[in-house]
Parts: structure tokens; sequence; C-alpha cells
């Protein structure tokens, strides 16, 4: 009996590029070099990815200036073939990325003390996202994040996973001011008594 193994996941590989630039002003007097995210390419499409193994590692090459960044002095490292896999539970941390004012990657990196370039160590990238959620989480657990605009290849791909997956929760009808519960400052329900303070026997 043949067992049917699960369809995979929405996916694409993609490169990230990582700059090492010097450091002016004050800060310079402690810190000579920074790393930060120079872009995020496509490496493989959709269709591509799917019928391609996952990338075993991804070490990094010095590469020549990414398209727009020749006007920052440094260098640049690249890392291939990052998987960003597209989960129907996450549809709506894509919603809110496709409706930022600029859609875009997130990316998670480390220094690694295990590649050292100049006696320091590289910053390394972690993985990579599309997903609001997932950024946020990152940088909730004090992760260094760093974001860069997708291409609109990418826009569109993920749209359309958007469009297919994403259903918004219907908005619950807010109850009335009068009909909730009474609470003190902790949160205990508020006895109401009908009955007037000081008054007196009645006659």
């Amino acid at each position: 009996m043949n067992e049917t193994s699960a369809p995979a996941r929405p996916a694409i590989e993609v490169d990230v590029v990582m700059r090492r630039e010097p450091v002016s002003g004050p800060m310079s007097r402690w810190q000579a070099w920074r790393w930060v995210l120079a872009d995020v390419l496509l490496h493989s499409t959709p269709d591509e990815t799917t019928a391609s193994e996952p990338a075993a590692s991804h070490e990094p090459q010095a590469v020549e200036p990414v398209e727009g960044s020749a006007e920052h002095p440094g260098t640049h490292w690249l890392f291939p073939r990052f998987r960003v896999e597209l989960f129907r539970d996450d549809a709506e941390g894509y919603f809110l990325n496709l409706n930022s004012p600029s859609p875009c990657f997130w990316v998670v990196w480390r220094p690694d003390d295990e590649r050292l370039l100049d006696g320091e160590p590289m910053a390394v990238p972690q993985t990579v996202t599309l997903s609001y959620h997932d950024a946020g989480r990152w940088l909730d657990a004090q992760e260094r994040v760093e974001q860069v605009a997708a291409s609109d290849d990418v826009t569109d791909w993920l749209r359309g996973f958007v469009d297919a997956n994403y259903q918004p929760e219907p908005k619950r009808r807010q109850r009335p001011q009068s009909f909730q519960a009474l609470t003190d400052r902790f949160g205990q329900p508020v006895r109401i008594s009908t009955e007037k303070k000081g008054a007196g026997p009645q006659r």
C-alpha cells in the first residue's frame, strides 16, 4: 500500500546579503566596524524550490556591492539559499506585512564566533520570514532583526497565498455598556445596594 506524502508548503529560496561597513563619528572610538542587512535576493521561484532539496548550509561568499548600495563603503557577503515557507495558520501575519507601507523580508542574524573576519565575529543570518507575527516574536525575544523591501515578484506571490488562505475574523458585536458587569480596581464584582445609607427607621 502506497502512502501519499503531504503536499509541500509554498516556498521560495532567497540569498541574504550582509554588509560590513566602517563606523563613523564618535562611536568609531569603541567600534570600528558594524554589520547591517544589505539585501534579500530571490534565489529560486516556488516551482524551482519545490523541486530541490533544502540547503544543508549557507556558507558565505564575498560579492560585489548589490544594486543601489555602491555608495556604501565596506564589504558584502552573500549567504545563499534560505528557504522561506508559507504557513496557512499564519496567513494573518502575511496579510499584515502586505498591508504595511512597504512589504518586506525580516532577517534574524547573530554574530558567530566560529566565523571571524579580521579577528571579529561575522554577522550570520539565522532565518528569514515574510510574517509580521514572526518578526514581532523575535523582537520580543531580543533578537537582532532587520528588514528589507521585498521585490514585486515576491509580493505578488505572497498576495496570491493570502488571497487564497486569509479570512478575517468577524467582528464581535460590542456589548452595550449598560450590560457590562461592574468591577472594582482589582477586577472583583461590585455589589450595588438600593438601600439608603444613614436613613432612619420608617414611620
